[in-house]
């Protein structure tokens, strides 16, 4: 079975994952000691984590220079800039598609995305995310920082499915559609 790059990451309800000022104090809404919406599993099925720059800054902000995902994953950070690797992760400033191309090529578990919305943006250009995983958060944040920023190419998904929790937040599954080949 071969490697899947699995898009998991969280959502306003009208589509959101930050405010404009990269403020995710609003995702505690959901928080829940008894409750991790599949998160654990969700990590033992993966093995590589692939996160922008500017996310990974973030992260790095709120965790006082921590990042946490590198102590159990293989972390790709994509950037524009080239720069060594340090603190367990890469910083990887090619083109995303040989990337993901090379990783799944290697034996391995599933690829974690997490974003941020200009990684997101750049995979579904090459229609490199065979799994979309949105946790939609009970919350209209009015404005901030989009998940789904367009330009790219109509992509026709297949519902996986879904599910609701007590808090009210609904987590969504779709899969890639495999293109069609003719034969011509």
């Amino acid at each position: 079975m071969s490697r899947k790059v699995v898009l998991y990451i969280s959502m306003s309800l009208d589509g959101y994952i930050a405010s404009k000022n990269d403020d995710l104090s609003w995702l505690s809404i959901v928080e829940s000691e008894n409750e991790d919406y599949g998160y654990n599993a969700f990590n033992e099925s993966v093995d590589t984590y692939i996160v922008g720059r500017k996310t990974y800054d973030i992260v790095l902000s709120l965790t006082g220079g921590d990042f946490p995902q590198a102590k159990v994953l293989h972390c790709y950070i994509i950037t524009r800039n080239e720069r060594k690797s340090e603190n367990g992760v890469t910083f990887y400033n090619g083109e995303i598609a040989q990337l993901i191309n090379d990783l799944k090529e290697k034996p391995g578990k599933d690829i974690y995305c997490d974003g941020g919305a200009e990684i997101v943006k750049l995979l579904m250009q090459d229609d490199l995310i065979d799994e979309y995983i949105i946790s939609v958060i009970p919350i209209l944040l009015g404005d901030g920082k989009r998940l789904f920023l367009g330009e790219t190419s109509m992509l026709n998904l297949k519902a996986l499915p879904s599910k609701q929790y007590k808090s009210g937040l609904v987590q969504l599954r779709y899969s890639r559609i495999e293109p069609k080949h003719s034969d011509s």
